[in-house]
């Protein structure tokens, strides 16, 4: 059985000085849920106070970006080697990145080699627009993204590699794929093509989160689909009551 992983998404809320109160308050809530693992991402500037908050407790810090090169002359970013030993794992491919700061598929592919030979984790986002949803595009579109982003990845990596499916549609807006939607989605787009690179047997591991616009309110229903493994979160992430209810369902969800 694939472990449930709930990951929240801070974006660019929390200073370094909430973010570490925030991270206090989660501890005692979130402890229970062993059969769920709980990450948490802030801003880059709150990492540290973050990670010093967390360490030895179970909670999980992780990163919202990474650049590909160790080092170099790359004002304003963060490179592997100055993330090691503070997080865990790192998302990359979110929709926000790849259309604000132009990610491309090849970027997005050099950095979770990048990641993996560092020992860090990446969480892979990929998505569709709605103009290519309403186009019937999306399992090409989706499908592709993730062919490119394992290119050249081999089968010993998958276990260290989450996907996040999130229709860009959904991020922030309140709207959000139905559960049934999402699943099937989630099975042609991503599992089925992770089956045709590596196998079903080895598709069958690799842990896939559902994002976009997720809340408490919707959480159990996908968390009940087969395909879906836990939940790449925003806004909810950033209240104490509402991330400990997304992990809480998702573990009765999972039965873990």
């Amino acid at each position: 059985m694939r472990l449930p992983i709930v990951a929240g998404n801070w974006k660019m809320y929390k200073t370094p000085a909430e973010a570490a109160e925030f991270a206090q308050a989660i501890i005692a809530p979130l402890l229970p849920f062993e059969g769920v693992e709980r990450v948490v991402c802030p801003p880059f500037v709150a990492i540290p106070a973050v990670a010093a908050a967390l360490r030895g407790t179970p909670i999980k810090v992780g990163a919202q970006n990474v650049h590909q090169e160790p080092h170099g002359a790359y004002t304003g970013s963060v490179s592997v080697p100055m993330l090691q030993g503070l997080v865990e794992y790192v998302i990359i491919g979110h929709s926000e990145v790849r259309q604000y700061q132009g990610e491309t598929d090849a970027m997005i592919n050099a950095k979770a080699k990048a990641l993996l030979a560092g020992g860090l984790k990446p969480i892979i986002a990929v998505g569709e627009s709605l103009a290519q949803r309403e186009e019937g595009q999306t399992v090409a579109h989706v499908g592709g993204q993730v062919r490119a982003a394992f290119e050249g990845i081999p089968p010993e990596s998958l276990a260290n590699v989450v996907i996040a499916y999130e229709p860009i549609w959904a991020i922030g807006t309140g709207r959000n794929a139905s559960p049934e939607d999402a699943n099937q989605t989630i099975k042609e787009a991503v599992r089925d093509v992770l089956a045709e690179l590596y196998g079903a047997a080895a598709a069958e591991t690799v842990r896939i989160q559902y994002g976009g616009s997720v809340k408490p309110e919707n959480m159990l229903a996908y968390m009940s689909m087969p395909e879906i493994d836990g939940a790449l979160v925003g806004g909810a992430s950033l209240k104490v009551n509402d991330f400990t209810a997304l992990v809480r369902l998702a573990q009765e969800a999972k039965g873990a």
